[in-house]
Order: C-alpha cells, then structure tokens, then sequence
C-alpha cells in the first residue's frame, strides 16, 4: 500500500487519486458537479456561436467557392471601379477620421464647461441611427433645390452643383458623410486614453519646459500611439464591409460609379438575384481582412492596450 493511501486511511479520508495533468488542464481544474455545470452553461452558447456564427460563414465560404464566379466578376468593368472606390473610400474615410478623432480628442480634454456642452452635441451623430441619418444627407444633397443648394442660393445667391450626380462628389458626400457618423465615437475612445495618461508625467514634462508640440510629441503621441494603431485597423475590418453610407447617400450613383466592394455585392445577390456572385464579390475583400485581422490580433497579444 502506498504511502499517500495510508495517510488517506489514517485521517479518514476517502482516497482520491490525483489526475494526470493533461486531463487536470483539459478540465480546467474543475471536478465532478462543477465540470457539470460548467458544461450545462457552455453548451447553449456554443450551439448559438455554431448557429449563428460558423455555419453562416462556412455556407458563404461554400457558396463562393466556385472559380467560375471570379472569372465572370473580373470581367464585370463594375467590379474594378468598385474596388478602386472601397480603397478610396477606406483608406482616405479611414485615416481621416482617425487624425481628426485624435485631434479632437485633445481639444475635448480642455476643463471649462463650454466644452463639455460641445461634447454633448458633438456626440449626437453617432448617436442617431444610421439609416436616417444618411437618408437626410441624401436629400439635403439630391437635385437641384435639394436643402444644401437651396441655402446657398439663398444666402449667397450661388447655384450649386448636383452633388449626386458627379462621381467625384458622390464620392466626396459618401465619405464625408462616413467621417461624420464615425468620428464621434473613436474620440470618445481618444478621450477615454488621454484620460489614463499619469498627471505627473504632464508636469513632469512642465517642468523641464516641454510645452505644446513638445509635450504631444513626448509624452501624448508614444503612449497613445498602441492606441491608435488598434483603433485604426478594427475601424479598417468595420469599414471594409460599411455598405450604409454608400447606399443611402449617392445610392451608387450615378450610374453606379460610386459602388464599393459591400454594395456592389449586395446588388448581386439581391438586384441581380446571384447570391453566389455577391459572395464572391464580398470575398473579394478577404485578401486585405485577413493580414489586418493577423496584425490585429499579434498587437493585442504582444502588447496590453489600455485605456
């Protein structure tokens, strides 16, 4: 008998051998009723991830398996505009709105009352819901007399131009329209990381007469630059698949030269009716998703983001 049995023995406990250690991590240190309920509460979300989640993705995955599909969307000439406008749309929406957002952000930060007043304002449009939002933006821009003409001709006496009708202005109104919904939010975050940053580095950056440019440059920009850098790809990985402003502002007009990758794929699969050509349009996305979401997901591993 071993020596671990007749202890056991000797106080009147029951023996209990040990498990291997594999089998100890695998259950995560729980044992007997509470491994159970550990189970009983893990199994429904698990069915929903699997729902909701993988099989929606592996049947999209599935249905723009096809080469076929790819051969006929490069040969679509609407397919090649669509992703010169999602680069445009992502890359200058994007960047944009984060410079702005952490500019702002340091303005936002100012003690006095007024500006939080300002704040409270500022925040409204990210506030509302997108879809009337953007149906506003649309008709303040359509025609001739739309609101923003109209005002122009009465204040100055300035027609002017049919801002839906261009493909640059469209351009322009969709992601302008983009940066005002979005840009309310990253400041908040902007503002929630400025608010972290220790007191005593600010004064101790006073004291030896880093003011300004030089306390932003010194202190502000290296700590929040983690920041920044995350904020940016995740509003990336949003933005690719964004259809909102595209679809309620110019609508893809005119003549659908203001299509991105989201809403050229939705007018495949339900304009069209080819579901299997809009995946396949919307896949098309994934060779620029997946290294943001690796780069992603190495920052967040390899560096704590704090707020």
């Amino acid at each position: 008998m071993s020596t671990t049995t007749q202890e056991s023995l000797a106080v009147g406990r029951p023996f209990v051998p040990s498990l291997p250690r594999t089998h100890r991590a695998w259950h995560g240190g729980l044992l007997g009723s509470e491994f159970a309920w550990a189970i009983a509460f893990a199994v429904p979300y698990a069915l929903l991830f699997c729902a909701f989640v993988i099989y929606p993705v592996a049947y999209g995955l599935w249905l723009g398996s096809s080469p076929a599909l790819y051969t006929e969307l490069f040969s679509d000439p609407r397919f090649l505009t669509a992703v010169v406008n999602t680069c445009l749309y992502v890359g200058i929406g994007v960047n944009l709105k984060m410079v702005l957002a952490f500019l702002l952000s340091g303005f936002f930060m100012r003690k006095r009352w007024w500006v939080k007043s300002l704040l409270v304002i500022y925040i409204l449009p990210w506030a509302v819901p997108a879809l009337p939002a953007f149906m506003s933006i649309h008709w303040m821009l359509n025609g001739q007399w739309g609101f923003l003409n109209s005002a122009l001709w009465m204040l100055f006496g300035i027609d002017g131009p049919t801002w839906l009708n261009s493909h640059w202005l469209g351009m322009g109104a969709n992601i302008a329209s983009y940066i005002w919904k979005n840009m309310p939010f990253w400041t908040v975050i902007f503002i929630a990381g400025r608010m972290a940053i220790p007191q005593e580095l600010y004064e101790a950056a006073d004291m030896d007469g880093a003011t300004g440019l030089r306390r932003f440059r010194h202190v502000t920009f290296p700590l929040m630059a983690q920041l920044y850098l995350v904020s940016t790809l995740l509003s990336t990985i949003w933005s690719l698949g964004d259809f909102n402003a595209v679809f309620f502002v110019s609508g893809g007009g005119p003549a659908m030269s203001t299509e991105v990758l989201a809403t050229l794929g939705i007018r495949y699969a339900f304009t069209i009716g080819d579901p299997r050509l809009g995946v396949a349009c919307v896949m098309c996305a994934l060779p620029l998703l997946i290294p943001i979401v690796v780069l992603l997901m190495h920052k967040m591993r390899k560096q704590e983001v704090q707020l």
